[in-house]
C-alpha cells in the first residue's frame, strides 16, 4: 500500500532561519563553559568534603600546599581520573532516566499545543511530570519506610556521588552530540517541513564549538518506536524532557539522600537541612505541577538545545544546587527559633514580591477589569499590548526577578557562617576512631565560598536573563519600549538597578 500523502496545504514550509549574534562570550566563552563548568562541579565536590573539611585544610595554608597532600585531603580516587567513572553506576543512572521516560510515555497526561512556530506549525506536548514525580518519590518513601536511612538508593547516591556526577556528564554530553548531529537534517529553507522543525536563532553561526554549546535545533524531537500509544506519548521532546524530568527531580532526590546521610551519621536531623530541603522541594514540585507553563519560557521558544542546556539540566542543577544540603549533612547546624524565624522572614519577603508581581501580571492580562488590578496604570503599544506602569511592575521592569533572588537566600542562609574541619576522635565506649566535623576560627566563613555560591550565580543568571528580555522587548515594541522605560526606569531593584 502506498504511503498516505499529506495534503500540500497542511505541510509547513521551512522559513529562512533567523540569525542572532554571539552570546556568552562567543566561541571563547563556549570553550570555557563546556570544559570549565564540569571541572567546577568536581572542584566543589572535592574541596568541600567529608574527608578533611570544607574547605580542604591545605587551601588555607597555600605556602605549605602540595598536590599529593591535597589529593589525600579531598579523597581523590586511587585510580586517578579513571576512578571518577564507574560503568555499573552509569547503568544504574541510565535506569533512572529510562524509568522517567517510561512514566512520561505510559502515564496518562494532559496534551497541549505550544506557541506558534516561525514555520506556522505548533508542537504538541504531553504533560505528566508532576504525577511521575509523585510515583518516584512515593517509591522512595516506601523504601525509606522499610529500610530507613539505610535504604539502598540513599546509600548508593552518597557512596558513589562522584561517579554519579560523571554518569550524568557522560549522558548529557552524548545527548548534546546526538542533537547537534541530528540538527543537520532540518529541512532547508523553502523545503516541505511537515514536522515543524526549526533551527534556533542563535544556534547556526557556523562555528562548530559554539553551535554545539548553544544548540542548533530549537526543539529537537524523536518518535519512539512504541506501538499502541498516542502520537503525543511516543513523541519525545528532548529539551522539555531533560529540563523537567531527570535533573529537576534529581535535585530533590540528592537533597533527600543528604538528609538520610545526616541521620545515619548523627542519629537526628537538624532544622537547617529540613528548611533547605523543604524550600527547594517546594520550588521543584511547584515547577513540575505548573509544567505546561514551560511552553512560553525563553528556553523553549527561543533557545536551541545543546550542551549548555543539557549539562545545566542534569549536572549543574542536581549537583550544584544541592551543595547546601550536602554541606549540612556533614556539619549538622542547628538554627534554633531565631535562625528559623530569620530564614522564614527572608523567604516571606521574597515570595511576597515574586508571587505578588506574577499574580498581578496574570490578572491584568486575563481580566484588566478585575477589582484587584483595575487601578493599574499602563501604556498601550502599537501592537495592542498593554505595559503596566504602576503597581509591582511600576517599581521595576523585572521586579519578579528580585523576589526570586531574595527567595534564593533561603537556600544559603541555613548554612550560616559556613566552614568546618574534620577531626578524628576516639569513642570512649568502644575505643574506635571516629570522624567529627567541627568549626573553629580558622575555617569559619571559608565554607561560604561553596554554600553561598548559588546566590551569586543566580544573581548573575537573572541579570543576564533580564538583559535578554530587554533586547527581545526592544525589538518587539520599538519606540513604545523607549517610552515605557522612561516611565519605569529600574530594571530589577527599584532605584538601584
Amino acid at each position: 500500500m502506498a504511503p498516505k500523502k499529506v495534503p500540500k496545504s497542511k505541510v509547513g514550509v521551512q522559513p529562512t532561519p533567523e540569525k542572532r549574534g554571539y552570546e556568552f562570550g562567543g566561541p571563547l566563552g563556549a570553550f570555557g563553559i563546556v570544559f570549565g563548568l564540569p571541572v567546577l562541579v568536581y572542584t566543589f565536590t572535592f574541596l568541600c568534603n567529608d574527608v578533611s573539611g570544607c574547605p580542604a585544610p591545605s587551601l588555607l595554608s597555600p605556602s605549605t600546599l602540595t598536590l599529593d597532600q591535597l589529593k589525600q585531603e579531598v579523597g581523590w580516587p586511587q585510580d586517578g581520573i579513571a576512578g571518577l567513572f564507574d560503568l555499573q553506576v552509569t547503568l544504574w543512572t541510565l535506569s533512572y532516566y529510562a524509568f522517567s521516560l517510561f512514566l512520561q510515555v505510559f502515564l496518562p497526561g494532559q496534551v497541549e499545543e505550544g506557541v506558534p512556530l516561525a514555520c506556522g506549525g505548533r508542537h504538541k506536548y504531553k504533560f505528566n511530570a508532576f504525577p511521575s514525580a509523585l510515583i518516584i518519590l512515593g517509591s522512595l518513601a516506601a523504601g525509606t519506610y522499610m529500610d530507613g536511612a539505610d535504604f539502598v538508593v540513599w546509600t548508593f547516591l552518597w557512596d558513589n556521588y562522584v561517579q554519579v556526577i560523571t554518569a550524568n556528564l557522560v549522558i548529557c554530553s552524548v545527548i548534546a552530540v546526538f542533537v547537534y548531529v541530528k540538527s543537520f537534517s532540518v529541512p532547508e529553507p523553502g523545503r516541505p517541513n511537515p514536522d515543524s522543525r526549526e533551527l534556533a536563532p542563535g544556534g547556526h553561526t557556523g562555528n562548530v564549538l559554539y553551535d554545539f554549546f548553544i544548540g542548533r535545533e530549537l526543539n529537537p524531537r524523536i518518535r519512539l518506536p512504541i506501538p499502541f500509544v498516542s502520537e503525543a506519548s511516543r513523541t519525545l521532546d528532548i529539551k522539555v524532557f531533560m529540563e523537567m524530568r531527570p535533573g529537576l527531580l534529581g535535585w530533590t532526590i540528592m537533597n533527600l539522600s543528604n538528609v538520610a546521610h545526616q541521620y545515619r551519621t548523627y542519629g537526628y536531623v537538624t532544622d537547617s537541612i529540613i528548611l533547605v530541603t523543604i524550600f527547594q522541594g517546594f520550588y521543584i514540585l511547584d515547577s513540575l505541577y505548573m509544567e505546561p507553563a514551560i511552553m512560553t519560557t525563553m528556553d523553549v521558544i527561543m533557545d536551541g538545545f545543546g550542551f549548555m542546556l543539557s549539562f545545566g539540566d542534569v549536572v549543574w542543577v542536581p549537583h550544584l544546587y544541592s551543595v547546601q544540603s550536602r554541606y549540612l549533612s556533614i556539619f549538622p547546624l542547628q538554627l534554633g527559633w531565631s535562625g528559623v524565624s530569620l530564614v522564614l522572614g527572608v523567604t516571606a519577603i521574597g515570595y511576597s514580591i515574586f508571587r505578588g508581581a506574577n499574580n498581578q501580571k496574570n490578572r491584568f492580562r486575563t481580566n484588566p477589569n478585575d477589582p484587584r488590578v483595575k487601578h493599574i496604570k499602563f501604556i498601550e503599544t502599537a501592537s495592542g499590548s498593554k505595559l503596566m506602569t504602576s503597581g509591582w511592575w511600576g517599581l521595576a521592569r523585572h521586579i519578579n526577578y528580585l523576589g526570586d533572588w531574595i527567595m534564593g537566600w533561603a537556600y544559603c542562609l541555613p548554612t550560616g557562617m559556613a566552614g568546618y574541619a574534620i577531626i578524628e576522635t576516639i569513642n570512649p565506649a568502644s575505643g574506635a576512631i571516629q570522624k567529627q566535623a567541627v568549626q573553629n576560627p580558622e575555617v569559619r566563613g571559608w565554607g561560604m565560598i561553596f554554600t553561598y555560591f548559588y546566590i551569586i550565580y543566580f544573581g548573575v543568571l537573572l541579570v543576564h536573563r533580564e538583559m535578554r528580555d530587554e533586547e527581545k522587548c526592544k525589538k518587539k515594541y520599538g519606540a513604545d519600549w523607549d517610552r515605557y522605560t522612561s516611565l519605569v526606569r529600574s530594571r530589577i531593584i527599584p532605584g538601584i538597578y
